[in-house]
């Protein structure tokens, strides 16, 4: 009888209507349906938490080393920022990333960039994501990168957006979320 006392008292995270979420993705009430089978399947409290997620996240890259990017992604899917994923969470960011369009895949990304969400991508965010890339790949990569490349590689992309903004009469060394979607677009 203790037992089943507990097991109520447990909070258990249901999702809102399905018909509210279908409108809000681009997801069909039954691949709604099929996606919170799986989700529940893996995260039977309803909700996963950052360590969940990056446990989830290592199982498909086991040569390297995913934890700080599954920080990163988790972080970007995790709106309301209070330390967990919903099914809602996690279902709308999926949309976007699978059917969305090319502007919302590209405002995603921005945000999963902008790691201190301050509106800017500087040369250490990218830096920081790029390396984290490398890391999830592991052993995968042959030659295996050295963090001087990763550098480079973002110094030649920065040195680019700079001719760019020079052209267009700005001169920044962070990536403006307009000047992204537009920069993206051109």
């Amino acid at each position: 009888f203790s037992l089943f006392i507990k097991k109520a008292s447990v909070c258990r995270y249901q999702p809102e209507n399905l018909e509210q979420l279908q409108s809000q993705t681009h997801f069909t009430r039954q691949e709604l349906q099929l996606l919170y089978r799986g989700f529940k399947n893996e995260c039977p409290s309803g909700v996963v938490n950052e360590d969940t997620f990056k446990n989830i996240y290592a199982v498909f890259f086991p040569l390297g080393d995913s934890s700080k990017y599954a920080q990163f992604l988790f972080n970007a899917f995790d709106k309301d920022k209070n330390g967990s994923l919903s099914f809602e969470e996690l279902v709308c960011d999926l949309s976007v990333l699978l059917r969305g369009t090319t502007e919302e895949k590209l405002n995603w990304a921005f945000n999963l960039y902008d790691i201190n969400k301050d509106g800017l991508i500087t040369k250490e965010e990218m830096l920081d994501i790029l390396k984290s890339i490398y890391d999830l790949m592991g052993k995968s990569i042959h030659p295996r990168l050295k963090e001087e490349a990763v550098r480079q590689h973002v110094s030649i992309f920065f040195q680019v957006l700079l001719f760019y903004n020079i052209i267009m009469g700005k001169c920044n060394y962070a990536y403006i979320f307009g000047k992204y979607v537009q920069f993206c677009f051109v």
